[in-house]
Parts: C-alpha cells; sequence; structure tokens
C-alpha cells in the first residue's frame, strides 16, 4: 500500500493518498471505500529510518520515540461539514537514489532527466495556475515535484536527493484537480510558493475560488485547547513576504472576539486547523472561522503535527533573537508552541524551501498590550477600507498614510487596528513627532533616507529561504536581492548620520542600534566579491547588466569568459540593427523589454515607409501612433544565443552568491533592526508630515476624554477645509452622553469623529483639536448603520440585536461605546424599551459611551442616573420669502440639553418632495399619537440636590488626581466649584443652608 521516497528529507518525505467519494475514483480506491464505510481516508508514510527529522525529535507529545512519523489514518469532515475536508492525490513511482557529484563551490545531487517544467518563485505551475492542465487526454499524467526543475544545485540545505518523479493516473489528477481548484489562483499568487501536491495528511477545504485579498500572503495557524482549556486559543502567523513569526495566546469568551478580530486584523491567505476541528463536526469556532472568512483557504492539518515540544525546537532553531528572551515569553504558552509546530512545518511543505538556521525574527504577541477594535467597528468607522469605494482613500489610513516604503505603510496600518495602550510607549512616539515638527533639518534629512530604502521585509523573507531546487529564476532571484541588500546596508550610514543630532530617547536608541559592527561586517563581505559600483538600477536592461557584472573579476576564470561572450553577443545585436538602419534607410533603434528581450524600435509615420509597410525581413510587428515595434528570424537567434549565455552568467554567479550568503546569516539578526528601525522612522515621519498640512495638536493622557474645537479628520481631507469643530467631555462621573439633533444634523460624524480621534491619539499621532485628553481605551465598539445582511440572512433589527448583545457581552469599564441609532427596526415602543433597558445595563459600567437617538423618552434618565449627560445639535429655522416656507438650515453644533425640535423628520420628509397632501395627513397622525403616549418626566429637588452631590464628588476625585494648579489656582478653582454646586442645588436647599 503505502510506497517510499528514498533519499528524500524535510516534508518531500511523505505521500499522500486521500480518497473521497465521486464517479472519478478507480476501481482500487472503490474497494478501499467500500472496507471504510464510504470515508475518505488519508494514508501518510513515513520516510526511511536513515532520514534525520528535520526538527530533531518526533512530533509526539514530550518528544520521545524515533525520529520517524507513523502512519496516521485520518477521517475526512462529517456530513455537518459537507464532507469537504478531504483531499485526493496521485500514486507515488519510485526511482532510485541519483549519483552524486560535485559541481563548483558545493556538493549537489545530479537532476533527474530533463527538466519538465520550471517550478521557480512565480514561475509557471504543473497544468497552468488554473490547475486545468492536471487532467490529460493521456492514460498517465507526469508531474513535475521537487527536484525536477531546472536544477543547477539541488537541495543545499539537508543535500536530500528529490529526483523522483509522481506518475498520476487519469482520475486521479482530475480528483486532485478538483479538489484544489479553490487554492492554485491563491498559490500562485505567492512569489515564494512552488507546485503542491498533496502531502503529509494535509485536507483542505476553500470557501472561494479567488481570494478577497490579492495581495494577502499571511498564514495563520489556529488551535484551541480541549476539555477544560476550551477558550483559550494559541496562534501563530507568518507573512511570507516577511521572515516572522508572531505567537500569541489569550483566554476568549463563546464569541470568539478576539481570534475573530485579530484574524480580520491579518488577512489571512491560509487559516490553519487540526483535523480533529472536522472530526468533531462544527464546532462554534470552526463556524465562526468559516462565516467570518469565506474568501479564504481553510485547511486541516493532523492534529499530531501541533506539537508544543517540536514548536519549542523548531523556534530555537530558527530564532533570529536570542532565543532566551522568546523561551522566557513562550515557555509556557503550550497551544501557541503548538500552532507554531504546524505552522513551520506548513510553510516548508508548500513553499518546497527551508528557512536558512537562526534567520527567522519570532516574536510573542499578547492580547494584553493593544486595544481590541473588532472588525464591525473597523468597517463602520472605515479605518483602512472605504465603505463606499474600496479603493478610495479617503480612510484614516489615507488621512495618515504618507509613508514612503511598504514596511512603513504595513506597520501604519497594523497600528491603526491594534493602538497601543501603554501611555508611556505612546508618549515615546509622541516626543519623536514633536522633534521632528521642531527641528526641520533632521525630518527632510530622514525622510531624504527613508524614502531611499526597497522593502526590507520581503527581501530579508527572500534570502533567509534556502530553496530545495534551483532553476534560473531562482538563480537571478537571489542574486537581485544580493544586490538589493548591498544597496539597503549602504544606506545604514546617512541614515545614522541623519540620526545622529536627534535628542529623544526612541530616535537615540534608533541610533544606537544603527552602531551595530554586524552591518559592517555583512556590507565587507558583501563587498570582497561584489563591484563596489553595482546598485539597485530601475529599468530591465539597467539591472539586468548590473547582475550580469555584479561579482567581481578574477573570482571565476569562467565566468569571466561568460560575460565577454555575453557582452559580445550584445555588441553583435547593436551593430545588427545599425545595419538593418543602414540597409532600408529607417530610423531604427535598440530596445529591450523582459518579454520580448532585445527587439527594434522605430518612430516613422506610414508614408516615409517603401510602400506604407515595413520590409518583409522583419516579423511580430506592433503599432503603437507613430511607434512600431518589430524583430527579425537573425535577431530572434541572437536573443537565444543571449539568454544561453545569460544562464551560464546566472549559474556561476548563483554558486559565489550562495557561498557569500552562507557566510551572511550568522549576522543576519541585525537586518531585523534594521527593518524594524525604518518602518516606525517612516511612519513617524507620516505623522509629522500629517501635522504640517493641518493644525493637529499633541494629545494628553489622564482619566478624562476632553477635546477642545476638535474635528472629523477624513472629513476634513473630503471637504478640502476645516470641518465645523466641537467640544467633548467625558469623566468617570459623566460618562453617558446622549446625543440628539435632526437628521442629517452631524450626529454620526461627531460619533465617528470621537473614535477616530482616539485612535489616533493612541497611535502616537497628533490629533485634529485645539486641545485633548484622552483615558486609554482597550476596546472600542461601535454600533452604526441600518443595514441588513443577506449573507447571514439577518433582517436590519436582527443585526441591531447582535452587535448590541456583542457589546455588552464583551465590554468593560475601559471601553469607548459609539451606538448610533438603536432598536429603529421595530416598533417605537418597543425599540424604546430595548434602548432603555441596554442603557441602564451600559450604565452600570465606567466605559465611556455616546449614544445618539431619535427616542427623545431616552433623554429624562438623566433624572435617575446623574452619569448621564444630554447634548443636541443645533438647527436654525431659516423662512424662504420665495417660496414662503421655513426651512431648517443646519449648524453642526454641539450644545447642551435634548433638542427641542419637534418633528424634525416630517421636515426632513417634506424636502424630499414627498406629496404635500401625505405630509398633512402624517403631521395630524402624529399631533394625535403625540399627545396620547408622551409624557414629561420631571425632576425632583431631591433628585436634583444628589445629582449636584454626585457632580461635586466627581469633580474632586478629578483634582486630586490629575491637577497641576499652583495653590493660589488651586484656591480659585475649589471655589468655582462650590458657586457651580450651589447654583445646581434647588431653591429651597440653598434656603435651607443658608438658615
Amino acid at each position: 500500500m503505502p510506497r517510499r521516497r528514498p533519499g528524500a528529507s524535510g516534508l518531500g518525505g511523505w505521500e499522500m493518498y486521500a480518497c473521497a467519494g465521486g464517479p472519478h475514483l478507480s476501481a482500487a480506491f472503490d474497494a478501499i471505500l467500500g472496507e471504510c464505510g464510504g470515508r475518505g481516508l488519508v494514508f501518510v508514510t513515513e520516510p526511511p529510518p536513515t532520514v534525520p527529522d528535520p526538527g530533531g525529535a518526533a512530533m509526539s507529545r514530550g518528544g520521545s520515540e524515533t525520529n520517524t512519523y507513523g502512519r496516521a489514518v485520518v477521517s475526512a469532515a462529517s456530513g455537518s461539514y459537507t464532507g469537504r475536508c478531504s483531499s485526493t492525490s496521485g500514486l507515488g513511482g519510485r526511482v532510485e537514489d541519483p549519483p552524486r557529484y560535485t559541481l563548483g563551490l558545493l556538493q549537489t545531487p545530479c537532476s533527474a532527466a530533463d527538466s519538465t517544467g520550471d517550478l521557480s518563485s512565480g514561475g509557471a505551475r504543473p497544468g497552468g495556475s488554473s490547475g486545468a492542465g492536471l487532467a490529460a487526454s493521456s492514460s498517465r499524467v507526469k508531474l513535475p515535484v521537487p527536484g525536477r526543475g531546472e536544477s543547477y544545485l539541488g537541495d543545499k540545505s539537508s543535500c536530500a536527493e528529490n529526483g523522483s518523479m509522481l506518475n498520476f493516473t487519469s482520475s486521479s489528477a482530475q480528483g486532485l484537480n478538483s479538489t484544489y481548484i479553490g487554492k492554485l489562483p491563491l498559490s500562485t499568487s505567492r512569489s515564494v510558493c512552488r507546485s503542491r501536491t498533496p502531502h503529509m495528511g494535509y485536507s483542505v477545504t476553500s470557501s472561494s475560488a479567488v481570494s478577497a485579498h490579492t495581495a494577502a500572503s499571511v498564514i495563520v495557524a489556529v488551535v484551541e485547547g480541549r476539555g477544560l482549556a476550551r477558550g483559550e486559543v494559541g496562534m501563530a502567523s507568518i507573512d511570507l513576504k516577511n521572515p516572522e513569526v508572531i505567537l500569541s495566546q489569550f483566554a476568549d469568551n463563546t464569541t470568539y472576539a478576539k481570534v475573530i478580530t485579530k484574524l480580520k486584523i491579518l488577512t489571512p491567505l491560509e487559516i490553519i486547523m487540526p483535523n480533529t476541528v472536522c472530526d468533531a463536526g462544527n464546532t462554534k469556532l470552526l463556524g465562526l472561522i468559516t462565516e467570518h472568512f469565506k474568501n479564504v483557504t481553510f485547511t486541516t492539518v493532523q492534529r499530531k503535527y501541533f506539537n508544543e515540544t517540536k514548536g519549542l525546537e523548531y523556534i530555537e532553531q530558527l530564532c533570529a533573537s536570542e532565543f532566551s528572551t522568546i523561551f522566557m515569553e513562550v515557555q509556557s504558552k503550550y497551544y501557541c508552541l503548538a500552532a507554531a509546530a504546524a505552522l513551520l512545518k506548513y510553510v516548508e511543505f508548500i513553499q518546497n524551501s527551508v528557512y536558512a538556521p537562526k534567520s527567522l525574527k519570532v516574536r510573542f504577541q499578547g492580547s494584553e498590550k493593544t486595544a481590541m477594535i473588532d472588525s464591525s467597528s473597523a468597517q463602520n468607522l472605515e479605518l483602512v477600507t472605504n465603505n463606499r469605494d474600496s479603493r478610495n482613500g479617503h480612510t484614516l489610513f489615507g488621512v495618515l498614510n504618507y509613508t514612503k516604503t511598504p514596511g512603513g505603510s504595513r506597520r501604519l496600518r497594523s497600528n491603526i487596528l491594534e493602538p497601543l495602550v501603554d501611555a508611556e510607549t505612546i508618549n515615546t512616539r509622541l516626543d519623536c513627532v514633536q522633534e521632528l515638527l521642531q527641528d526641520e533639518e533632521l525630518f527632510f534629512g530622514l525622510q531624504a533616507v527613508i524614502s531611499k530604502f526597497l522593502d526590507t521585509e520581503q527581501l530579508l523573507s527572500v534570502l533567509v529561504q534556502i530553496p530545495k531546487q534551483d532553476t534560473v529564476k531562482t538563480a537571478e532571484s537571489k542574486i537581485t536581492n544580493l544586490i538589493y541588500l548591498k544597496h539597503t546596508l549602504e544606506l545604514v550610514e546617512p541614515l545614522k548620520a541623519a540620526l545622529r543630532s536627534c535628542n529623544t530617547p526612541l530616535l537615540k536608541a534608533y541610533y544606537n542600534s544603527l552602531e551595530d559592527r554586524r552591518f559592517g561586517i555583512i556590507l565587507e563581505k558583501i563587498t570582497t566579491v561584489i563591484n563596489d559600483d553595482t546598485r539597485y538600477t530601475k529599468g530591465c536592461l539597467s539591472m539586468r547588466t548590473q547582475k550580469c557584472y555584479a561579482v567581481k573579476p578574477n573570482i571565476n576564470e569562467f565566468l569571466d569568459i561568460a560575460r565577454r561572450t555575453y557582452t559580445e553577443i550584445v555588441d553583435d545585436i547593436a551593430g545588427m540593427i545599425t545595419q538593418l538602419a543602414e540597409k532600408y534607410n529607417l530610423p531604427m533603434k535598440t530596445s529591450f523589454s523582459s518579454a520580448r528581450g532585445f527587439f527594434i524600435q522605430m518612430n516613422a509615420d506610414c508614408s516615409t515607409l517603401p510602400s506604407g509597410q515595413l520590409p518583409s525581413e522583419f516579423t511580430k510587428i506592433t503599432k503603437m501612433k507613430n511607434t512600431y515595434s518589430f524583430t527579425s528570424a537573425d535577431l530572434i537567434k541572437m536573443n537565444e544565443r543571449c539568454q544561453e549565455s545569460l544562464r551560464e552568467i546566472y549559474h556561476m554567479t548563483y554558486l559565489i552568491v550562495c557561498k557569500l550568503l552562507n557566510e551572511i546569516y550568522e549576522h543576519i539578526h541585525c537586518l531585523y533592526k534594521l527593518s524594524d528601525i525604518v518602518s516606525m522612522l517612516d511612519m513617524l515621519l507620516s505623522f509629522a508630515h500629517v501635522c504640517t498640512i493641518s493644525d493637529y495638536v499633541r494629545p494628553e493622557f489622564t482619566d478624562t476624554l476632553a477635546i477642545k474645537q476638535g474635528w472629523h479628520p477624513i472629513l476634513e481631507k473630503i471637504a478640502m477645509e476645516k470641518p465645523v469643530s466641537n467640544n467633548t467631555y467625558l469623566t468617570e462621573g459623566s460618562n453617558f452622553l446622549i446625543i440628539t439633533g435632526p437628521n442629517m444634523s452631524g450626529k454620526s460624524t461627531y460619533l465617528k469623529q470621537i473614535a477616530l480621534c482616539q485612535i489616533m491619539a493612541q497611535i502616537g499621532s497628533y490629533v485634529p483639536a485645539e486641545y485633548c485628553s484622552f483615558r486609554i481605551t482597550e476596546q472600542i465598539f461601535t454600533r452604526i448603520g441600518m443595514d441588513d445582511d443577506i449573507e447571514t440572512n439577518a433582517s436590519t433589527f436582527m443585526k441591531e440585536m447582535k452587535e448590541i448583545t456583542y457589546i455588552i457581552q464583551n465590554a468593560n469599564d475601559k471601553s469607548l461605546i459609539i451606538i448610533d441609532e438603536l432598536g429603529r427596526g421595530t416598533s417605537a415602543e418597543e425599540g424604546i424599551g430595548i434602548c432603555y433597558a441596554a442603557c441602564e445595563y451600559l450604565l452600570n459600567l465606567k466605559a465611556f459611551t455616546l449614544f445618539a437617538t431619535h427616542f427623545l423618552e431616552l433623554c429624562h434618565i438623566d433624572a435617575l442616573y446623574p452619569n448621564v449627560e444630554n447634548y443636541h445639535f443645533e438647527v436654525q429655522h431659516v423662512r424662504s420669502t420665495a417660496i414662503k416656507k421655513e426651512k431648517i438650515a443646519y449648524t453642526y453644533t454641539l450644545s447642551k440639553g435634548y433638542t427641542e425640535e419637534k418633528n424634525y423628520g416630517l421636515k426632513a420628509a417634506e424636502v424630499s418632495s414627498l406629496p404635500p397632501s401625505i405630509i398633512l395627513d402624517a403631521k395630524e397622525i402624529t399631533n394625535h399619537i403625540a399627545k396620547q403616549i408622551l409624557h414629561q418626566q420631571k425632576s425632583t429637588p431631591e433628585m436634583m440636590k444628589h445629582r449636584a452631590v454626585y457632580h461635586l464628588a466627581m469633580r474632586l476625585v478629578q483634582t486630586a488626581r490629575n491637577s497641576r494648579l499652583d495653590s493660589d489656582s488651586l484656591r480659585i478653582y475649589l471655589k468655582g466649584l462650590k458657586k457651580k454646586y450651589k447654583a445646581s442645588c434647588p431653591a429651597s436647599e440653598q434656603n435651607d443652608e443658608q438658615q
């Protein structure tokens, strides 16, 4: 039954055969299905005992037993999960170990017969990217597998022979095709993925054929504790464009709000979970993940690969930083370590490459260091995506994004979605922004240097990977990235020079980090091999020239000969085109593109050509306006010779580059520091840049939310002028604001403005206001919008109830809650009742809550609860002499008290061209109902006294906590509080005190 592929290491040593019911099953598969009762089975074979375990220990719990992986049987998903958790593969053939030989600088395995396809980064996948080519008319289809590319060096990491070929029957190929049809388009978007055939018990289900995030490159592993540990969740994620593993473990409640929020922030390409979530049926966590991530590939992996001991071993092998530091953080975090084990094993499998030892950055990120903004709130507030047009830049991210590097842009996005909660760290950032604003030389000097950096994180990701097969594209990519690395390291000194005169602690710390001698060591090693004038340039031909002549002469004699040959061919091409121009008396010139190679280009009008056409010698003619592009048979042959010469150059250069990179790996951790420094400086420069084009102010952090003349940052960008500004004041004693006002008076905009300013302050940005003070919030909740949800079959009212339930279940005393219209999806009586009950529940918390409503009955809740304040947006009535009608003029100004406007919905309806007869009838009915059900509640003198005492006590507590006044000023302030208290008390109480 199971077959072994000899001499393979890593994930390439397993072959998986999966059977699932379907019309394409062979007779053998039918027999197997009959034995197992129709359930899909996955057989995982073990590698030979002589092959070492890549992790160094068994995957079984505790790490004992042997270093081989035993056979495992995994059942497919139960009927409750529509049976989508099985995958299909063909049968693998067996080949003998290829002989080894010495080539160049490294000992390499001999490649198998002829190359059948390019499996390099970004290359074509077997059968095409859509997977349609897997099924062929022949009864057997041969597919290339690891070790079958245009192999130069084979597997440098473990020197394992991977010269095998898988033979698929047509039926099994079709089964594989049908299973992976949702994955192939996703996988081809990853620049580092190779051909993927099912191995080691991976079972895949995809809920959509195309990812919603075309640029997504994050893979996340999620595992939940079982039994008494249910609710404890471990996560591990890695961005395939960024060599950093982020671990987190946290306790979550039954809503799994933290899990969903973190996954939404990561925008994953693929989510990995243990196969037991399918075996156990549709668990709640699985159901929520599949509901919220319909366009993300979902993969199940055998539970045994979620092993904390193995995860710790992987981290120790790959951790680029001090292992002891990360060990102290994760030693008891069993679930995140288990997730890391499965994630790293799976990534090694799909990339067909391994990470160099001590090359990955590993970071533990708990959920307590950042504020939680759920995905619905992020969407309502338009933090990173505009609700009307996803390509529109009218978002908070668009307002703040003046970054110059991809890393800075990514850091800004992640900070907006996960603001900081540590006031000290926030103030450290604010100090930097303040210094950048005060020191123009520092600002412009840093901006000039930062703008020259490339995507350092992505560069690192490619550098630390060791591919298991070597192709032309792999060779070219490594050479290119080494040139990029040289370019990056040459910017360290200019960056140090720009930071030399800085004063703030964070910038000084960055300057000290840049003095790391490892930067000089790496650059010195590079310059001993790479030409000093080799640099990153724009233009494909210029960059090709840089790659060809990157290595210094006299290092490899054969390389020098190949380069001379290449130069002669290029000169011959230029000379041939010159001769053709003279022969036909036409203004021809040599052009180049990466797709066509060298070709001829000419600017000429049709009338100047003989007979209005180009000579018959030229082929592949394209015309755009007056520009002709074409080639000839001789030029095509010359291009082929040029490509052959180029492949030889890349091959020999690659050998030298690989040896150089092996010497660099031990010093590579300093590049992680550099990447972090560049992205953070880029974000801080962006914050400072925003302040130069708008009047933002530095926020303070106290126990009060106080904003003087604040405005909406996104609205300012849209309107291209400063919006109407308003004041905001919330304290522990006045933490619940009820906001009323007519339609379109500015309630929703104001509520969003408060949340956006809070987020801006907590990421270290200045805030659009004249003065602002914030209380650090741990959670931001919003309930905004009146739309139904057709995907979940939820009506407007049901969606409202789900959102308010989520807020009530998860809010705490340090939350900021924004509720805009609640209970409008049902009758007025029921809506008022629900709003009143929800308000009373939230009033028991010390959370800051802003509640906008049209139910004026809610305004009287302040008579019972002294921590409730009423505010409203003022409007003015303007009488038009032309049409003799009264119109509403919106001031967008917030004032204390509740609105005295009546029937403003009817006034808004009048503007909407509703027939006058309907308006009149509506007014009569409204007045009749109002007389029956509206009963004003008046405050008694006793209530007013309690309210005045409560506010006085809270002001005194607040003064004791935060006051920085001198004794004389404090005395004056306290006298003012006394006068305000007396003014708030009923007249009878004041007379009693005087007597």
